[in-house]
């Protein structure tokens, strides 16, 4: 029995110590479906949302969502710690509780109680070892508290400087892409004069925070239960909304933009399913159409109003639903299980932003003062008398 339980005491501390070196160390993706932060978040994950989802207020949804992520951190934490206390608990109940107690009580719980204060370091004296092995077990317990604290101190600023860093690019999409951002709404606003450039550069923008978002959510996949400071704005919505402007660019309008869309949506693809393979999500066949025919139409027609350059072939929507077809299933799985909705294609209802209330004025001040077409309109002709 004393081996049986010595067994499982090492098990236990193995299993905690190689979980929490994968989940916070380890910078890459974790392997393993047995894992205990995987099987934490399955068995927490599902129950919050479900009790989420049923709450009527949107506002107070969202809330109660965004609690999840920080919570399961720190719940996280708690059940490490638990199990590595409970882990040398049982190695010292196997070695037969070798301590001297002040209440004269031996026996597991004392053991538990012993196992408790060595690893959170309180030194209290009133239970002492009273052999060699029970000492350095008690030593080496110690010194897992001490280094187990040290790293979660450095675990809080490495997570959210990385929350921050996405967040800050989803952030400057409100003005450039409307809220929800939107591939309509994106074009619309880069229809000005040298916008090639400016679009481009946002294209390329995006291409590096979608291969961060990849890099970071990866390593640290409790990220992605973080969500954004406003109810419409999430890095699933953002990477998607990026991905339906990358489609329509390389599909259906000529620009050299183009070519930085193809790669902008190679990487935002790439990070997009892997993501969902860190899940174990499978992509989602029969969904709703975001884009049908008719509503292609009218994002044509918009686009044409805005003076984009937009391709004037048949097979331009036949080309773009290929394209769709290479993420949406992903973008629609991550969006079900993470309670993250997508954006749609065209703006429904725009939602008020400052970008808006700029441009209103902007054009009051280029209505009252337009722009003169030659030299001859700001010179007063010379007349002869």
């Amino acid at each position: 029995m004393q081996v049986v339980t010595m067994l499982l005491g090492i098990l236990c501390l193995l299993v905690v110590l190689l979980d929490a070196f994968q989940t916070i160390i380890l910078p890459r993706r974790a392997a393993g479906r047995l894992r205990l932060t995987r099987i934490f978040y399955i068995l927490t994950w599902m129950p919050w949302r479900f009790v989420a989802v049923r709450i009527r207020h949107p506002r107070k949804r969202e809330t109660a969502l965004s609690f999840y992520g920080p919570l399961s951190l720190i719940f996280l934490l708690v059940v490490w710690a638990t199990g590595m206390v409970f882990g040398y608990s049982l190695i010292y109940y196997a070695l037969g509780s070798p301590f001297s107690d002040t209440l004269q009580h031996t026996g597991y719980l004392s053991d538990l109680y012993v196992s408790g204060t060595n690893f959170f370091t309180l030194g209290l004296g009133d239970v002492t070892p009273h052999t060699q092995i029970a000492r350095a077990l008690s030593t080496c317990e110690a010194g897992t508290g001490f280094g187990f604290l040290a790293i979660v101190m450095g675990y809080f600023p490495v997570l959210y400087a990385a929350f921050s860093r996405r967040e800050v690019s989803i952030s400057l999409l409100d003005a450039r892409a409307g809220s929800p951002p939107t591939a309509a709404e994106l074009m619309r606003r880069h229809s000005f004069k040298g916008s090639e450039d400016v679009l481009a550069a946002l294209l390329s923008e995006w291409e590096r925070w979608s291969a961060e978002l990849l890099e970071s959510h990866i390593s640290y996949t409790l990220l992605c239960y973080f969500r954004s400071q406003h109810t419409n704005q999430s890095w699933i919505g953002a990477l998607t909304a990026m991905l339906d402007t990358s489609a329509l660019l390389i599909a259906g309008v000529r620009g050299h933009e183009a070519r930085q869309a193809q790669l902008t949506f190679a990487m935002a693809r790439h990070a997009m399913v892997d993501l969902a393979q860190v899940f174990s999500i499978t992509p989602k066949q029969n969904i709703p159409d975001r884009l049908p025919r008719e509503r292609y139409e009218q994002l044509y027609q918009l686009l044409c109003q805005s003076g984009v350059s937009v391709c004037r072939d048949d097979l331009s929507y036949e080309r773009l639903r290929d394209l769709r077809a290479l993420y949406e299933g992903y973008a629609a799985a991550l969006s079900e299980h993470l309670c993250m909705p997508l954006p749609p294609w065209i703006a429904e209802q725009p939602h008020k932003d400052n970008w808006l209330a700029v441009a209103r004025v902007r054009n009051q001040a280029e209505a009252a003062n337009p722009e003169p077409n030659t030299i001859a309109e700001i010179i007063e002709p010379h007349h002869e008398f």
